[in-house]
């Protein structure tokens, strides 16, 4: 089926009824999108092909499952990276990013990575 270069084939169904809309943020772009729709189904639905790059090559990444197995989609919600577009429920105001890379951990992060357990008197390691 041709499409358009700038329409997205994630389109609601002809006769569909009206539903309300929100908008959101993503990068530098405002969005209006309908309320209640996953981050990602959003997205997919305003055009959006690029959610993240790959930590290894830097190739662009999209959602592919739509139902939180691949992480995929991942991108940066209200400040906070690494969250899974598809999961996540689209609000009034939300801020969305592209995800570029690896995640960045800072101090909180980093001091809840587990340290080794002391070897107990007695018991070899």
């Amino acid at each position: 089926m041709p499409t358009d270069a700038n329409r997205s084939p994630f389109q609601p169904l002809p006769g569909a009824a009206p539903v309300a809309m929100v908008q959101i943020r993503f990068d530098d772009r405002l969005l209006q999108v309908p309320a209640g729709t996953t981050v990602a189904a959003a997205l997919l639905q305003s055009g959006v092909q690029r959610f993240r790059s790959s930590a290894v090559s830097g190739a662009p990444r999209a959602p592919y499952c739509m139902m939180g197995v691949c992480f995929e989609c991942l991108v940066e919600i209200d400040g906070e990276a690494s969250r899974q577009a598809c999961l996540v429920a689209v609000r009034e105001g939300m801020q969305v990013r592209t995800q570029q890379g690896l995640r960045s951990f800072g101090e909180p992060a980093a001091a809840t990575v587990a340290m080794p357990m002391p070897v107990e008197a007695g018991h070899d390691a």
